[in-house]
């Protein structure tokens, strides 16, 4: 999105979308899980489809161990797991979007997925 003709630039010391995440849901504690779930496994991808063809592999596991994917949602740059609507904010807060037509759909829909940023 431009500004005056400008391309804005994102101010990485603000929050940012990194990467897609999910949230599985394993009643277990991880050291380095992200600062604000204190319970179940995060894990990132470039888009969620490629989350899912990582643990498809495991998928007999998970359901013996009833290892349900609970939510999908976002990485972010202060290492916080969020869900699509709150991703939305700060991709539109720190202007994280590859066109504006991506730009206007998400501030009209208010809901972040991957290919809207990259």
């Amino acid at each position: 999105m431009t500004e005056g003709g400008k391309k804005n630039v994102m101010n990485i010391e603000n929050e940012y979308i990194l990467c897609a995440a999910i949230l599985f849901k394993d009643g277990e504690h991880y050291v380095h899980s992200p600062v604000n779930i204190e319970y179940g496994l995060v894990l990132c991808g470039f888009r969620h489809g490629d989350i899912f063809c990582q643990t498809r592999m495991l998928r007999k596991q998970r359901m013996e161990l009833g290892v349900l994917e609970e939510e999908q949602g976002f990485l972010t740059s202060k290492n916080r797991f969020v869900d699509r609507r709150e991703a939305a904010t700060i991709a539109l807060s720190q202007n994280q979007f590859k066109d504006p037509e991506e730009y206007f759909e998400v501030s009209k829909s208010n809901y972040l997925y991957s290919e809207n940023i990259y």
